[in-house]
């Protein structure tokens, strides 16, 4: 599995400021709808289900918000890039400027959360948040998302 799989170059998005949780998940609700056709709707509220367990806020400025929703026939991704950071109740308390939100069929078991490994595993290279946060291209961020972590040698 790799992130092109996942991520549809329209399903990356710069956005200036961004007032609040709720707003954000209002804009990937709106990206999902438009790249992959889901309910915006059903999108935000899954969203908000899922993070009233527990914020998906994972530190170093990074989100990784996601939802399972039915009707959904593959796992699915949004990345936005904030211009300014926002407060997300991370686990560092630090605010977010990176999110990348994974959206799965209901029944994904255990594809959700290779997905969700996959994401997390390239959000926590500082090489690609420094590249991301350089950059303010949408094509480019897809660009350095799919490109993924550099494999470094034993």
């Amino acid at each position: 599995m790799d992130i092109t799989k996942l991520l549809e170059p329209q399903a990356v998005k710069v956005v200036g400021k961004m007032t609040s949780k709720k707003r954000l998940f209002q804009d990937l609700g709106d990206i999902a709808a438009a790249a992959y056709g889901l309910s915006a709707n059903d999108t935000v509220d899954a969203l908000q289900e899922r993070e009233s367990l527990g914020p998906t806020g994972v530190g170093h400025g990074v989100a990784l918000p996601h939802a399972r929703l039915e009707g959904l026939d593959r796992i699915v991704g949004a990345f936005v890039r904030l211009e300014k950071a926002m407060d997300f109740d991370a686990v560092d308390r630090q605010p977010v400027d990176l999110v990348f939100a994974l959206f799965a069929p209901a029944e994904s078991g255990v594809d959700h959360l290779k997905a969700l490994a996959l994401v997390s595993r390239t959000m926590r290279d500082p090489d690609i948040c420094a590249k991301l946060r350089a950059n303010a291209d949408a094509a480019t961020l897809h660009a350095i998302l799919a490109a993924g972590p550099a494999v470094k040698a034993a």
